[in-house]
This record gives C-alpha cells, sequence and structure tokens, in this order.
C-alpha cells in the first residue's frame, strides 16, 4: 500500500553566493533545501524535482515535485524575503 503524503507546508533558507549577472536559486539548490525542509515535516527525505530555477525576488514563484514512495506531490516554492545573498522560501502542496 503505497504511504500518503500529508499536505505539506514547510519553509526553508537558503544562504547563495548570488553572482551580479544571476539572482537566482538554481534548481539543485532548491530540490537540496526542499527535500531537507520536508524531511522535517514528515519524517522521511522526499525526492523533490524542480526543473526551474527561482528568481531572487520576493513573490517569485516556481513548481516543483515531491516523490515520496509511489506519491508524486506538486509543490509552490515562493520567495517570502531576500537579503543580501540569503534567501528565503515558503513551500505550498498544490495537487
Amino acid at each position: 500500500m503505497p504511504r500518503r503524503v500529508p499536505v505539506l507546508a514547510a519553509a526553508a533558507l537558503l544562504s547563495l553566493g548570488l553572482a551580479a549577472c544571476s539572482s537566482a536559486v538554481a534548481p539543485d539548490a532548491l530540490e537540496e533545501q526542499a527535500a531537507a525542509a520536508l524531511e522535517g515535516e514528515i519524517g522521511a527525505r522526499p525526492e523533490v524535482s524542480c526543473p526551474d530555477e527561482l528568481p531572487a525576488e520576493v513573490g517569485a514563484t516556481t513548481e516543483c515535485v515531491a516523490t515520496a514512495g509511489e506519491e508524486d506531490v506538486r509543490l509552490e516554492l515562493t520567495v517570502t524575503s531576500v537579503d543580501g545573498d540569503e534567501v528565503q522560501f515558503d513551500i505550498e502542496s498544490i495537487g
């Protein structure tokens, strides 16, 4: 029987060396931080796949997919603050 993933909501803080010419969070960094944040929420580390980068601008969003067991959950990551090279974002399930 597949394990059900509960509705997810978490927050993550990334400290990134954002270059002057690139003010976005790379997909691999999003995947790592989202998986770590969600692990604390659901008790197991999901696989997270983010196809796009997340602009380092308050209110910017991107979608990712978390997989726990056989269930995929669509996630929306939303930037809540940017302070220098630190980007804070919220994670919510959207489907």
